[in-house]
């Protein structure tokens, strides 16, 4: 498999990346992706594209002619517990996880191939999406993370809160620093006043989302965390930002209803994360003034 295609995705990203680790990695695909093809005995296809940014992924067929998905990824903290929180929703609203491999800076997963595997995001409109992921959340907070050594969304928040003060001090003078106070407060704090823990994807959104047959919709790529479900309503909401740009308080209701979560509590969290993201998405500078507590 000296002559691996890489996914244009994939390419960029790493052409990106200033580190060294992520070239030597992809250097070494073609070796790894045949001895999983090898080990599990699969007939492989080409790749999708333009895939993602940091996965080699393609169809598969396994002996007993199952249609599966290799997934051959680069390890980051992030995703270090996907297989895990695939196994724990047992294909509840997620592809089900046949197999996984982890070693050294790389985790494979054969996966339940979805068909025809369009993206929720390019097959219904925004307001209809809504309510798929929402559906679909609720069905992954059913599931039960006692069996896995899931990760709590308190340590991802204090983690990414280290790197946001970070990258702040580096350019005091890009975010007005009472927004950023605030919105920081909330954003370590919130995790530890909530009034449950469930199992988290962390990062649904339309793309995340692929048409099947087994349930109309299932949730790929998730990011495991048990935390506060509130916190899972924001990568959907961000990801229609036009619509939360325009009518934030309209959009924030319709979520937390659909969820049956708490709308003063989904407005924080929103805040909170819209100044998280802000030095590197300055459009949410506006929309966390407009959002920031009274």
């Amino acid at each position: 498999m000296a002559m691996l295609r890489l996914p244009a995705n994939l390419v960029e990203s790493v052409r990106a990346d200033v580190s060294s680790e992520r070239r030597k990695w992809v250097a070494a695909l073609p070796d790894v992706v045949e001895h999983r093809v090898a080990r599990w005995s699969l007939e492989l296809g080409e790749p999708y594209q333009p895939g993602g940014q940091s996965a080699w992924v393609a169809p598969a067929r396994d002996p007993a002619g199952r249609d599966l998905v290799l997934k051959v990824g680069w390890r980051h903290e992030e995703a270090a517990d996907e297989a895990a929180g695939l196994r724990a929703g047992a294909g509840q609203g997620a592809v089900l996880v046949h197999d996984s491999y982890v070693w050294a800076s790389t985790s494979a997963l054969l996966l339940e191939r979805c068909r025809p595997g369009t993206t929720l995001d390019v097959s219904l409109p925004e307001p209809e999406q809504d309510v798929v992921v929402a559906n679909l959340l609720r069905q992954l907070w059913s599931a039960s993370p006692d069996e896995f050594p899931f990760r709590s969304l308190q340590a991802m928040c204090d983690a990414w809160a280290d790197q946001f003060w970070e990258r702040l001090s580096a350019d005091p003078g890009v975010l007005d620093p009472g927004l950023a106070r605030a919105g920081m407060e909330l954003f370590t704090s919130l995790p530890g006043t909530a009034d449950r823990g469930v199992l988290l994807c962390t990062d649904l959104h339309a793309g995340n989302v692929l048409a099947a047959q087994r349930q109309p919709w299932l949730v790929i790529d998730p990011k495991p965390y048990v935390g506060d479900p509130t916190y899972d309503a924001l990568q959907h909401l961000l990801n229609c930002i036009e619509r939360l740009t325009v009518d934030p308080p309209g959009l924030i209701r319709r979520m937390a209803d659909l969820l049956e979560l708490d709308e003063a509590r989904l407005r924080l969290w929103v805040f909170a994360r819209c100044v998280q993201e802000s030095i590197d998405q300055p459009r949410l500078r506006g929309l966390a003034s407009a959002l920031a507590p009274a």
